[in-house]
């Protein structure tokens, strides 16, 4: 477990804790439920976000992208899916170290929630790949997106972080399909964005979901 989590879980149970001791002593409880509702609040986002950062993390990233299938479903909205990737993030650990790798991602997320919009979902899904679900949006718009967003980190002083330090990420895209699974649709991006990075630095793969199987006993599909 990373350090400053750790830390922070024992923060919280330090609180909780003398927060129970309180009750038993003093038999007083309307005073302390307001202090115990916060700290169970913070442990509830802990659970939720990544402790670098502040991005959803892997499981709560994918339960956005099983609820944004289940609406899509409903609906008959397409959305799509993105998995980004910082280019060269080992060499730059090799190069400048881990407080520099970890920055970039730290502003890498910080950007992108900024710049994406409330009903976006951003998280991190593994070590230098963070997915992003943007409901109602098209390949093309979501390809604005992801330029919109590479803009922003080139505008960023990265020489402050590090002199020579150069930052692009590569871009894995997809749109979702009928039958779609959330762990379907990260891999279809993944698998994107393994394509983009092969290209070179900066680049970005689009993936059109697979076609549905052609049933030709579907009453659809055999007209009277």
């Amino acid at each position: 477990m990373p350090a400053d989590l750790d830390q922070s879980l024992v923060s919280a149970r330090h609180q909780i804790s003398d927060l129970i001791k309180q009750i038993k002593e003093t038999g007083q409880q309307d005073n302390l439920l307001l202090t115990l509702e916060t700290v169970l609040t913070k442990l509830e986002g802990m659970s939720q976000h990544d402790h670098l950062t502040g991005a959803f993390n892997r499981r709560t990233l994918l339960s956005m992208l099983e609820g944004e299938l289940a609406r899509s479903y409903r609906t008959g909205h397409t959305f799509s899916f993105a998995v980004i990737s910082v280019d060269g993030l080992e060499a730059i650990l090799e190069k400048h170290g881990q407080a520099v790798a970890k920055q970039i991602l730290k502003l890498l997320s910080s950007e992108a929630l900024e710049m994406l919009r409330v009903l976006d979902s951003f998280g991190r899904v593994a070590a230098n790949e963070f997915a992003i679900v943007m409901p109602t949006t098209w390949l093309d718009q979501s390809l604005k997106a992801i330029t919109r967003l590479k803009l922003r980190l080139a505008e960023l002083d990265w020489n402050a972080l590090a002199p020579g330090l150069v930052v692009t990420f590569s871009t894995g895209l997809t749109t979702n399909a009928v039958k779609d699974t959330p762990e379907s649709m990260l891999q279809r991006a993944t698998i994107a964005l393994h394509e983009a990075k092969n290209k070179g630095a900066d680049s970005t793969v689009q993936v059109e979901p697979p076609l549905p199987d052609y049933d030709p006993s579907a009453p659809e599909n055999n007209p009277r």
